[in-house]
């Protein structure tokens, strides 16, 4: 267990890192933050299911490797997602007025593909280890969080659709 938290841990430190990149060159370009006010929630509610994990789950907790295996697929989904939004990717929601909307790799098949990797994540790695109770939990915090998001999203993002 402690190999694949560090490892995610790892992986969200990094990705944090180069959105916060993308963030500042997309505001030096003069994009807009919009639903900056439920962002603070996110970080607590990943923190929390990470710190959660690596709290409740027993350190020698056994994996059950098919769903390891299901958790990794679903990270390559994220590299998909990130490499397909390129400069775009960022943890807010940025919006570069003028910008034509990203219609490319998992975008071509569902018009937010980072958030279904994101709940199935949630689901599957306590799962891993036998955490259905962090699973059902978190997966219910998260599946409200992201319904106002994408609300949000979808409205900031409407003016572009057609570009």
């Amino acid at each position: 267990m402690p190999i694949v938290l560090g490892f995610v841990i790892g992986q969200r430190l990094g990705e944090l890192w180069l959105a916060r990149r993308n963030t500042l060159r997309l505001r030096n370009q003069g994009a807009v933050e919009v639903g900056a006010a439920h962002y603070p929630l996110f970080i607590l509610l990943h923190a929390a299911w990470i710190i959660s994990i690596a709290v409740i789950v027993p350190i020698d907790a056994p994996a059950n490797l098919p769903l390891l295996a299901i958790f990794l697929l679903l990270q390559l989904g994220r590299i998909w997602v990130i490499a397909s939004l390129g400069r775009y990717w960022t943890t807010r929601i940025i919006s570069l007025p003028g910008a034509k909307l990203v219609r490319s790799g998992p975008f071509r098949l569902i018009r937010h593909p980072n958030y279904l990797i994101v709940a199935a994540e949630i689901a599957v790695l306590p799962l891993v280890f036998g955490a259905w109770q962090l699973a059902a939990i978190f997966s219910l915090l998260n599946a409200s969080l992201i319904l106002h998001r994408i609300r949000v999203e979808d409205e900031a993002l409407s003016h572009r659709a057609d570009r």
